[in-house]
């Protein structure tokens, strides 16, 4: 059944592909456009939703047999489609599935959407289900990979925003406070600025407490979304 799905979903997307958009899109993402077919993502998402209605009835496991099928190819937009499927089965996901998810980051990943996608959506909602798999987050913090690093950040996003686990985006934030990667820089940035709209006292206390180290990038994302006179606390020269 799925080689037809997966047949069928290939023909639309080829179908759609736009090679003028494909070039253009490479520096925005900075991405190999050898894996990249050139469709517009909310084409993409389309798609994904169109065929997954025919995957009615079958249970996670198999769905994320699915998934990884889909991610095996590493073109971007399988990725995409791999990602939103997994994602509509929170509701179902179960302990096991950590390491299914956590294999897709180390494996599959590759640059910044990737990441963001997998994390903002099925990690993040993985951890809230699930947050004794906190620990394990945290020590992505650590490893060589940019994507890993980012993901301990960015997969806080999806808690941040519902203005929980404030400790824990604190301590990942300086555990990640003088990473040289900017994209790691931007990660943890942008979860301070998610957990700002609940804590904004506590966020500008964090932000004031490391201005003289943390790196500008950081800082402009965390205090995003503050308001004006701690920006101007914040942005100011000792």
């Amino acid at each position: 059944m799925f080689e037809k799905i997966f047949a069928q979903i290939q023909e639309e997307l080829d179908l759609n592909a736009d090679q003028k958009y494909r070039e253009k899109i490479r520096d925005h993402f900075k991405m190999d456009v050898s894996n990249f077919l050139g469709v517009r993502i909310p084409l993409v998402r389309k798609i994904a939703d169109k065929y997954f209605r025919e995957l009615k009835g079958l249970e996670i496991d198999e769905i994320l047999k699915l998934c990884n099928q889909l991610l095996e190819t590493k073109i971007y937009e399988h990725k995409v489609i791999a990602f939103q499927w997994s994602f509509k089965h929170k509701n179902k996901y179960q302990k096991k599935h950590f390491k299914v998810f956590e294999g897709w980051l180390k494996t599959y990943v590759d640059d910044w959407s990737d990441c963001d996608d997998l994390c903002t959506h099925t990690l993040g909602s993985f951890i809230d289900r699930f947050p004794e798999f906190i620990p394990n987050v945290k020590t992505w913090t650590e490893s060589k990979s940019r994507w890993l690093r980012r993901a301990s950040a960015v997969t806080f996003i999806f808690m941040a925003r519902k203005g929980e686990h404030l400790d824990t985006v604190f301590e990942i934030a300086s555990t990640l406070l003088l990473d040289e990667d900017d994209l790691v820089q931007k990660g943890y940035g942008w979860m301070l600025k998610e957990s700002s709209k609940a804590y904004p006292d506590e966020v500008f206390e964090f932000v004031m407490k490391n201005k003289e180290v943390m790196p500008r990038t950081a800082l402009r994302y965390a205090i995003e979304k503050l308001p004006a006179e701690y920006k101007k606390a914040a942005m100011k020269k000792a």
